[in-house]
């Protein structure tokens, strides 16, 4: 018999060398660098190509990477015509998935036969860099307003913000936004990466393979989760009605937003991470404690009260929409699409490890059905 194992839970589907986990300690490592320190001392774009290369990068070659990629941030003109003919209503993710996998039909050689040729990884580069001026350029259509051109001289982080509010951001809120990309950059074989993966194995293009990794991202037991905290944040109203909610919510079985995760048994270090960040900018800006953050860290030690023997500690979507929300004032509806723009590097770095040794996905089942039987004779 073989057995049947739902979601496939901690089955290994493939080697990789790009990133680990260590759930019992709460370490997550990209190439063997702990997120502390690449959050403390390197960029976007310096982690981007220490997931696809395999090593931080030379001075000089980190110099060339920024220019290519700050260079490549302009989107083809039909893309932009595209984004203008969809209704305004539109979610922001079906939009980036439906820019990315169109955006294939401007490099039809970009192939997986050639992984390494300069003509891929120019396609590899394009996404990265698009990714971000997908997602501002659709947060001022759907508002009414012509985008933001990007600026060839600013970094990642600060040209995505110059892009959604017209103003050059102060540096501590571009070092903020920069962390928070390289937190999202990558996190081991999640479904999103997975799909990614699965269709890379077809050798389908890498336009395809991330367009396939957006729409997973998309649901809200993956990417969207950051907005179902707030959503709950905002339900329980005050911190002085966490333990009451909370106790509730437990009592009838209803999931706790932001608490909880497959890999951890201790608290997130990206959460960790995020909080400290967050208490950071209150304390050097001398900014009020939002109701929001009050309530979110009563949540957090009641749960800790009540669920910490079960080892459910708060994750990454716990902290991440206060921080987008309050500090960076950026509406739910992209906190999604942002977490993309971030996770683009890690998708890019697995697309590129599958096809470089390739086999095509094709699980088995468990037939469950009615056994064979005759057509009936009528």
């Amino acid at each position: 018999m073989i057995e049947y194992i739902p979601g496939l839970a901690g089955v290994p589907a493939t080697e990789s060398s790009i990133s680990s986990i260590d759930g019992e300690n709460g370490v997550l490592a990209y190439r063997g660098y702990s997120i502390q320190d690449l959050v403390k001392h390197a960029s976007f774009e310096e982690v981007a190509m220490l997931l696809r290369d395999g090593e931080l990068p030379s001075q000089n070659k980190l110099k060339t990477f920024k220019d290519v990629l700050h260079k490549r941030y302009e989107v083809k003109r039909n893309i932009r015509s595209m984004m203008w003919s969809l209704p305004a209503n539109g979610h922001p993710m079906d939009v980036l998935q439906a820019s990315i996998a169109a955006m294939s039909t401007f490099y039809p050689d970009a192939g997986a036969e050639d992984p390494n040729s300069a003509y891929t990884q120019s396609a590899l580069t394009k996404i990265i860099a698009n990714m971000s001026t997908l997602v501002a350029m659709w947060a001022r259509i759907r508002s009414g307003y012509d985008p933001i051109p990007p600026s060839k001289e600013m970094s990642y982080a600060k040209n995505f913000l110059y892009m959604s509010f017209g103003e050059v951001p102060d540096n501590d809120i571009v070092k903020l936004f920069d962390a928070c990309l390289i937190l999202h950059a990558e996190h081991t074989i999640n479904a999103s990466t997975f799909s990614a993966m699965v269709t890379a194995s077809t050798l389908a293009n890498p336009f395809a393979s991330i367009s396939a990794a957006v729409g997973t991202l998309a649901g809200s037991l993956h990417g969207g989760a950051n907005e179902d905290v707030l959503n709950m944040l905002d339900e329980i109203g005050d911190a002085k009605n966490a333990r009451g909610y909370i106790e509730k919510r437990l009592k009838n079985k209803e999931v706790i937003w932001g608490m909880g995760h497959r890999e951890y048994q201790v608290k997130d270090p990206r959460a960790t991470i995020l909080q400290s960040m967050i208490e950071n900018y209150i304390n050097k800006f001398k900014v009020k404690l939002s109701k929001r953050f009050e309530t979110a860290l009563e949540v957090e030690y009641v749960c800790e009260d009540l669920l910490s023997v079960k080892g459910v500690y708060p994750n990454v979507d716990f902290y991440s929409g206060i921080v987008y929300a309050e500090i960076f004032k950026i509406p739910k509806a992209h906190f999604t699409p942002i977490f993309a723009m971030a996770r683009s590097a890690g998708w890019a770095a697995h697309w590129h490890e599958q096809v470089r040794c390739n086999r095509i996905f094709r699980p088995t089942q468990i037939y469950t059905g009615a056994d064979f039987r005759p057509y009936p004779q009528r």
